[in-house]
């Protein structure tokens, strides 16, 4: 199901023109607007999820699958020399378009991009805390 005011649903239905590099009858994945690099491309469902939390897993499922064919296909394409496949959710994490969707960056050496985080040190009672807590 799409949602009216949202864009990326606009994008993925066709409903604005957008640079197609992939289509199905769930999916369409789009060159990125704003490129990180060469050939950033985005894989957004035709229904509209907000986010991880939303989408079934079937759906899920899929959209993970079509993208390890994209990232294949991609690298093969343009010669990449590495690839990240991102996923963002809640503005936290840096999701700021609320439709789930996974972005395909290919990694070139040396083009400045960086997807990087600076590791902590948590002691040995945080580390303990928190496994407590998050272990199933």
């Amino acid at each position: 199901m799409k949602k009216e005011d949202c864009i990326f649903c606009k994008l993925a239905n066709g409903d604005i023109p957008t640079n197609m590099v992939y289509e199905d009858e769930e999916f369409s994945v789009i060159m990125d607007a704003s490129p990180a690099t060469k050939g950033h491309c985005l894989i957004l469902p035709k229904d509209h999820f907000a986010d991880i939390y939303e989408i079934d897993e079937e759906t899920e499922g899929k959209a993970f699958k079509l993208a390890k064919k994209m990232a294949a296909s991609l690298t093969g394409k343009l010669g990449c020399d590495g690839f990240n496949i991102v996923q963002n959710n809640g503005e936290a994490a840096g999701q700021t378009v609320f439709h789930f969707h996974i972005h395909l960056i290919p990694r070139y050496k040396n083009d400045g991009q960086h997807i990087a985080w600076k590791p902590t040190k948590p002691s040995k009672e945080e580390q303990a805390e928190i496994l407590d807590r998050i272990k199933q």
